[in-house]
């Protein structure tokens, strides 16, 4: 099983510890989306798994060893951490070609990520001429090339269009769907959402959750449903006799605090209410998310509230 083992993983920068005891396992066959504010340690982290830094204690393994030890580490890795770090006079042809004979790779590799990627007509061009989001396409595709097991992407969205973002989204769910392990860094929390089935969350270097996207957002949120009814004098009878109290809201709809659309919907189904409209009302991954992190954000800026306090 090719997962990504962090343990007990520290790294500290003079009197700054930017990475504290760390310990979670990043599976295959799922993607996981590895978040927290600005200076929690993700990036640090990223390196430290890759070799890239070295840890003060602690370790950090891919598929049971370290980076540095696999033999021919872009068939077992495939990362983007920086999307400039292709060199400007390059075109994307040479810049994968290199990679490849590097690394052992078919140079039949680098036509197919180039066209995986979208940038097929292009890999003649000069890397200097490309936008923010076709060099996170070259920085994708050279993740890619090794036909890696193990994915790592650092904020792959960033600088792409709206077509470019349900490409990557949809390229992350059929990586896992192939059995491969893929760790996701981003701010985006709607698009986090769209994608992950994990969550690795951490603040000022620490782990602040390790669980299923599902999980998260329930620990995160109190259950809560919204209706539409045609029949709210029944309605309210009904949830009375079920010590239940719903709020109608100026727009029409019901809102009941403490139980889920599941029960809700067998009560009006037992009572033969009927109902226009029936969902849970759950947290968003962004308010689940801030929840949680509040007190761990080292640069929050002050609201106009604070500043009307101070």
């Amino acid at each position: 099983m090719t997962s990504i083992d962090v343990h007990e993983l520290t790294k500290e920068y003079g009197a700054t510890r930017a990475v504290d005891r760390l310990s979670f396992r990043v599976r295959p066959g799922r993607v996981t989306g590895f978040l927290g504010p600005n200076g929690a340690g993700k990036s640090t982290t990223m390196r430290l798994v890759l070799g890239l830094d070295r840890p003060t204690g602690g370790s950090a393994t891919i598929g049971g060893r370290p980076y540095a030890r696999h033999t021919e580490p872009l068939r077992t890795v495939g990362a983007l951490l920086d999307a400039q770090a292709a060199h400007g006079s390059r075109t994307p042809r040479s810049h994968l070609s290199a990679l490849a004979a590097s690394n052992g790779i078919p140079m039949s590799r680098v036509r197919t990520v180039l066209e995986e990627t979208g940038l097929g007509d292009v890999g003649a061009r000069r890397i200097r001429s490309f936008s923010l989001g076709m060099r996170q396409r070259l920085g994708i595709a050279a993740a890619l090339l090794g036909d890696p097991q193990v994915v790592m992407l650092d904020e792959p969205s960033n600088g792409l269009d709206p077509e470019g973002i349900i490409w990557i989204r949809e390229l992350m769910k059929l990586l896992a769907s192939e059995g491969r392990t893929v760790l996701i860094s981003s701010h985006l929390m709607n698009e986090t959402a769209s994608f992950a089935d994990h969550l690795v969350v951490l603040g000022r270097g620490r782990l602040l959750a390790d669980m299923p996207m599902k999980d998260f957002l329930d620990s995160r949120s109190r259950p809560r449903v919204r209706l539409r009814t045609a029949e709210p004098g029944r309605l309210q009878s009904a949830l009375a006799s079920n010590g239940l109290t719903g709020i109608q809201a100026e727009d029409g709809r019901w809102v009941i605090d403490g139980v889920t659309a599941e029960a809700i919907g067998a009560i009006a189904a037992h009572e033969r209410i009927h109902l226009l409209e029936l969902a849970d009302d759950r947290a968003t991954l962004e308010q689940a998310y801030l929840d949680l992190t509040a007190d761990d954000t080292p640069f929050a800026a002050s609201t106009t509230r604070d500043r009307q306090e101070a």
